[in-house]
């Protein structure tokens, strides 16, 4: 009896842990969304649409992907959007500064773009 009583807890802890799975990605990606606009606001701001827009304009499109399957209500694809949208803002980011920083002193670093 003791060893079909260790596997229902087994059973249990399962069930419990895939329906906290579950619940996890029925959820908007309310956070994910915001740290996404905010990444691709300070690529902006430091310069990406001239010095990265290759980058900027993908992170734009998983960006406008994540808003689309949020309409539709399919929170884990708008949350994976939303994250390949700030990884792509944080590369056209780190293109920008390093474009800038490897300006001569005596050239205008990039203006900082409007939103």
């Amino acid at each position: 009896m003791m060893v079909g009583c260790r596997w229902a807890k087994f059973r249990v802890a399962g069930i419990v842990f895939f329906a906290a799975l579950l619940a996890a990605c029925a959820t908007a990606p309310v956070q994910e969304m915001s740290d996404a606009r905010q990444a691709i606001v300070a690529a902006k701001q430091a310069g990406a649409s001239q010095e990265a827009p290759a980058e900027l304009a993908q992170a734009q499109h998983y960006l406008q992907n994540a808003e689309q399957a949020l309409q539709h209500r399919d929170f884990g694809r708008a949350r994976a959007s939303a994250e390949k949208a700030k990884e792509a803002a944080a590369g056209a980011l780190r293109v920008s500064r390093r474009f800038n920083d490897d300006k001569p002193a005596d050239e205008p670093k990039s203006p900082p773009q409007s939103l």
